[in-house]
């Protein structure tokens, strides 16, 4: 066989058949996870309200900034979320008034017992109990965009069949951490305080996930697997229990449950680590599983340390700096957001768990000074970070920024000029398929970044509404293929569902190059007409980006091409599109889309952002949307189009 030297290439494969199969659940018997989780009465996470010298370990700094923040509410009027409140999402699609209200409420709890942690001297205990017992009133723990969209429900809850999302979960383990911080002075007020979060928490989480099956726990009918919702929730499930349940079989009975429907998570996932949801839901999906590992170890004396050693696992945790464009910006294919939030602490610890130094040097980046806010959710990984953060203080920083990554389950590809820098360009493309996790019609989807900012660009998601996830999804301009770099054939779109996919997924990589060519004829409609459809997008380093389609059709009546850009772009001549790209420092600097203008007519549009979803999309991007079409003159049943973007 002929040496290649300096060539890369992999063929698409389903590794993830290889993969260990219940990981978690699979290491002890019911009967055998009792004697492994400490009694809790014994266990002590992190030091307890009276332990002084324990709590002189943690973070000093951030302890105090959290307690001034809490002056700001120790005489916080606890609001009442009217039922009119809940109620709009049905008659206008909004959730945010809700939940705008919900989450601050739980906030200004979590702030009020770090507060009182602290002090330490009583100051906080009143606000608190109002707190928990203002919450502990509420109908619904979760937030009415997640209560079923039907005639029954139209927008309030049920709370004769209690049911856990998201926010419910959350909600749990924010009182589960009041509890065990300040029960005895909660009992020393009333013992029906610390008796109404066990209630309530029981009868609203702990019974519905032992008893009732949710759609989230395992792959649906469809054979899509779970996504953050599952090990999101329980992470706080496992929280929640570890913390509350006295007793000690019910105990370890929640902790199995947990762990069983966190394989279902585990097991279908791909063995690459590539999250669907992009890096901004990774935060809550891989992230989350380490979250549920890290609590685990803390009850069992590390018995399920074993699983910072999977190769499933430790790939889960490097996908975040895989999927990293420039310090700013990420991949952000389907709902996922360009410039995502990160719990840098949380990332140092994972980085630091399966002994990945890029990881923990990455979460290293990342960190600032703490302000005394509370992230929104995963209000545990605030524990967790008040006893590391004099080691994260200190550690050593740096954005691995890797030059070639290759994600074969997931189908997705990224390439960049230089290893460790954002000088030049960076491109990255997707294959897969369109019933994905949040998802969007996006198969043969690229990006094109230069020095580190954005040139052709994935829009991604607006502000979630009523109608995000419900059979209009798809009226959503910014969810449908063509408002993505792909083509409209035949004047069809690529539809949803898991049949319309790539096919002849191929990449291949080397010193001057990175390419990744698939077919994306199996994700159009029958109507469109598409025999063959192959893709190649091709990164050539230091010089240009291409992208080349060779069409076949069984009828060509109309065919364009779209790309998407945050940028004004015009046609200047013939066959030439600049796009007037800006600097990070904000000078100019153009770039040109080149194509064959015998075969193509050029076009641009301004992307009108006036619907309630746009909302979203004018805060990542302002108003700077553009599409760019290029119509084909002639159509044909063969043909080839290419297009090269370089500076001009």
């Amino acid at each position: 066989m002929r040496n290649l030297p300096c060539v890369f290439l992999m063929l698409f494969v389903v590794p993830s058949l290889m993969a260990q199969q219940n990981l978690l659940s699979g290491k002890y018997k019911p009967e055998e996870l009792k004697k492994v989780l400490i009694p809790l009465a014994e266990w002590h996470p992190f030091p307890k309200l009276d332990d002084r010298e324990g709590w002189s370990k943690a973070d000093q700094q951030t302890l105090q900034a959290y307690l001034r923040q809490a002056e700001n509410y120790i005489n916080y009027e606890w609001p009442y979320i009217p039922a009119t409140k809940s109620l709009l999402i049905a008659r206008t699609g909004d959730r945010d008034e809700y939940q705008t209200i919900s989450f601050k409420k739980r906030e200004v709890l979590g702030l009020l017992l770090f507060a009182e942690i602290a002090e330490n001297k009583g100051r906080f205990i009143d606000p608190i109990i109002d707190g928990v017992w203002s919450i502990c009133e509420e109908s619904f723990w979760g937030v009415p965009a997640h209560l079923p969209q039907s005639k029954e429900y139209a927008g309030l809850m049920d709370v004769s069949v209690p049911f856990v999302d998201l926010f419910a979960a959350e909600t749990a383990t924010y009182l589960a951490w009041v509890d065990y911080y300040l029960g005895d002075k909660l009992d020393a007020v009333s013992p029906q305080i610390r008796k109404r979060i066990y209630f309530e928490t029981n009868n609203r989480v702990f019974q519905p996930l032992l008893t009732k099956p949710h759609g989230w726990m395992k792959t649906n009918d469809n054979g899509r697997r779970p996504n953050n919702w599952n090990p999101w929730i329980c992470s706080n499930w496992l929280n929640s229990v570890l913390l509350l349940e006295k007793n000690e079989d019910k105990r370890a009975e929640g902790v199995h449950k947990a762990l069983m429907v966190l394989d279902e998570y585990l097991n279908p996932h791909p063995l690459d680590g590539g999250c669907d949801e992009g890096p901004s839901y990774w935060g809550a999906a891989a992230a989350s599983l380490y979250d549920n590992i890290a609590l685990l170890n803390l009850t069992t004396k590390d018995a399920y340390s074993y699983v910072f050693r999977d190769e499933k696992f430790r790939n889960m945790g490097k996908f975040i700096y895989r999927a990293q464009i420039s310090e700013k910006y990420f991949l952000n294919f389907a709902d996922a957001d360009p410039q995502p939030g990160l719990s840098a602490t949380m990332i140092y610890r994972y980085g630091k768990d399966i002994r990945d130094e890029d990881m923990m040097k990455f979460g290293a980046y990342y960190r600032k000074p703490n302000d005394g806010l509370l992230p929104r959710f995963h209000y545990f990984r605030n524990f967790f970070s008040l006893f590391i953060q004099q080691e994260y203080d200190k550690a050593a920083q740096g954005l691995p920024l890797p030059k070639d990554v290759w994600l074969p389950d997931l189908q997705v590809m990224a390439a960049r000029d230089y290893q460790g820098s954002t000088k030049g360009f960076f491109m990255a493309a997707k294959g897969g398929n369109n019933d994905e996790s949040h998802n969007h019609n996006d198969i043969g989807n690229f990006v094109v970044y230069y020095d580190g900012q954005p040139l052709l660009i994935d829009v991604g998601r607006g502000t979630y509404t009523r109608k995000t996830f419900s059979a209009r999804r798809y009226e959503i301009w910014y969810n449908c293929s063509d408002y993505h770099n792909v083509p409209t054939i035949n004047g069809k779109t690529q539809p949803p569902g898991g049949e319309f996919k790539a096919t002849n997924v191929e990449y291949k990589q080397g010193k001057s190059f990175a390419s990744f060519s698939l077919d994306i004829s199996k994700s159009y409609p029958q109507e469109a007409h598409v025999t063959n459809f192959k893709r190649t997008i091709r990164l050539n380093r230091s010089k240009s980006v291409t992208v080349e389609d060779v069409i076949n059709l069984s009828a060509a009546n109309e065919l364009t091409e779209h790309l998407m850009t945050s940028y004004p772009s015009e046609v200047t001549k013939a066959g030439e599109v600049i796009i007037h790209y800006k600097t990070a420092d904000g000078s100019n600097k153009d770039f040109k889309v080149r194509f064959n203008n015998d075969q193509l007519e050029a076009s641009i549009e301004k992307v009108p952002l006036t619907a309630p979803e746009d909302k979203g999309i004018l805060a990542k991007w302002g108003d700077t949307i553009y599409r760019i079409n290029f119509r084909s003159k002639v159509p044909k049943t063969t043909d080839k189009i290419s297009f090269e973007i370089a500076a001009k």
